[in-house]
C-alpha cells in the first residue's frame, strides 16, 4: 500500500504541474486576447483612393514598307546599309594603311583614263584607278578629280551591320 501512496502522490504532483503550465499558457493568451480588444475598439484609418488610370492609347505602324525599328541596321542620311564587307577578294596594297597617313600627291591621265598619285609613308608612290580600294575599311575609289579622291567606305554602325559612308583624300600641296 506503501508503494500506492507513492505512485498516487506521484500522479498528484504531475497533474499540479500540468494544471500549473495551462494556467500560464492561459495567461499569455489573454494578455492576446486584452491586446487585440484594444487594437479593434482603436478607430481606422483612412485609405487613399487609387488613381486613376489613364486609358492606353494604341498606335498602329504604317510604315511597314521601311525598315523595322526592331531590327538591328543602319539609318544614317544618305547611306545605304550593308552586310559585313566580303573578305573573298584579294586586298589591294594601299588598304593596309589609314586614310590619314595617305597623300595624294597629283593625278595622270593615262590612255583616257584619270588615275590618282597616292604616297605612303615610307614615300613610295602608288598609281590608282577608279575602282581600286584604299584604306583600312574596305574604301573603294568612286570617282578621281584633279583636287581629290572621292571614296566610299564601309564602317560599322554599332547595331551589327555596316553603313556606305562618303570619304575623300584631298590633294596634298
Amino acid at each position: 500500500m506503501r508503494h500506492f501512496g507513492a505512485r498516487c502522490a506521484a500522479l498528484l504532483g504531475a497533474a499540479a504541474l500540468g494544471l500549473g503550465l495551462l494556467a500560464g499558457c492561459s495567461g499569455r493568451d489573454a494578455e492576446l486576447d486584452r491586446f487585440i480588444d484594444e487594437v479593434k475598439h482603436q478607430p481606422g484609418g483612412r485609405v487613399e483612393p487609387l488613381p486613376e488610370v489613364k486609358p492606353y492609347d494604341t498606335y498602329a505602324y504604317t510604315s511597314s514598307a521601311r525598315r523595322s525599328p526592331f531590327v538591328p541596321g543602319g539609318s544614317g542620311a544618305g547611306s545605304a546599309m550593308r552586310n559585313r564587307p566580303a573578305d573573298r577578294r584579294n586586298h589591294e596594297f594601299l588598304e593596309q594603311f589609314s586614310l590619314d597617313s595617305l597623300k595624294m600627291v597629283g593625278t595622270l591621265n593615262l590612255n583616257g583614263q584619270n588615275c590618282a598619285l597616292v604616297r605612303v609613308k615610307d614615300g613610295r608612290v602608288q598609281r590608282v584607278i577608279v575602282g581600286n580600294y584604299i584604306g583600312q575599311n574596305d574604301g573603294k575609289i568612286t570617282a578621281i578629280s584633279p583636287n581629290k579622291i572621292s571614296i566610299t567606305e564601309v564602317v560599322p554602325d554599332n547595331l551589327g551591320g555596316y553603313l556606305e559612308r562618303p570619304a575623300e583624300l584631298p590633294l596634298n600641296e
